[in-house]
């Protein structure tokens, strides 16, 4: 069996994911998992999903070493993983790890650590990028972070729905699935209606 494995931090980068999933298809990926966390994450469900779901002979392939983890720990655990189960991993167009033998080569598992090592070098570039950007923004007098919420800013869709959910004609989960919001935003909207 050839699993595929595509990853992006949010599920609404809808573009990225679609584009994984059509290039892992053009590789021969016959079943893909699609995972919506960010690289370093330390628990990705789907990607423990496919791990344990992977038997024997099977191979795993995914677009790019930082789709699997943007720390060299979680990839070195995961190559423990695939090596332990004699799979095969491969990053398209890049690196093959055949550990099909229960053993992976020296000079493969060298190489994989090391693109493992620049997947969570280039991590820690983005973050310091964005931690100046927004500090040179600050300084601006821009104000960082999400918009106050208020009552005079909450919208309408929630207002259409509020009264079925006040005399309980819908439940938390209903509410917010009609409304298309979270259930914490739900809450926070209510919350500030209680106290106006």
């Amino acid at each position: 069996m050839i699993y595929g494995y595509a990853r992006c931090s949010t599920n609404e980068d809808k573009q990225d994911i679609m584009r994984q999933t059509r290039e892992l298809k053009a590789a021969g990926a016959e079943q893909i998992f699609l995972e919506y966390e960010h690289g370093d994450t330390a628990i990705k469900k789907q990607l423990a999903s496919l791990l344990e779901q992977a038997k024997e002979g099977d191979t795993i392939i995914t677009l790019e070493v930082s789709r699997l983890a943007r720390s060299t720990k979680q990839l070195c655990e995961i190559i423990d993983t695939v090596k332990n189960k004699c799979l095969r991993l491969s990053i398209v167009g890049s690196i093959n790890v055949d550990c099909t033998n229960g053993e992976i080569d020296p000079m493969t598992n060298a190489f994989i650590q090391m693109s493992g090592v620049f997947a969570e070098l280039e991590l820690r570039i983005i973050r310091e990028r964005v931690r100046s950007g927004m500090a040179n923004a600050k300084a601006k007098g821009v104000k960082i972070g999400r918009p106050q919420v208020t009552a005079d800013n909450i919208p309408a869709v929630f207002f259409r729905h509020y009264p079925a959910y006040q005399n309980k004609k819908l439940n938390l989960s209903e509410f917010s699935r009609i409304c298309n919001l979270s259930r914490t935003t739900i809450y926070k909207y209510i919350s500030l209606l209680d106290n106006v």
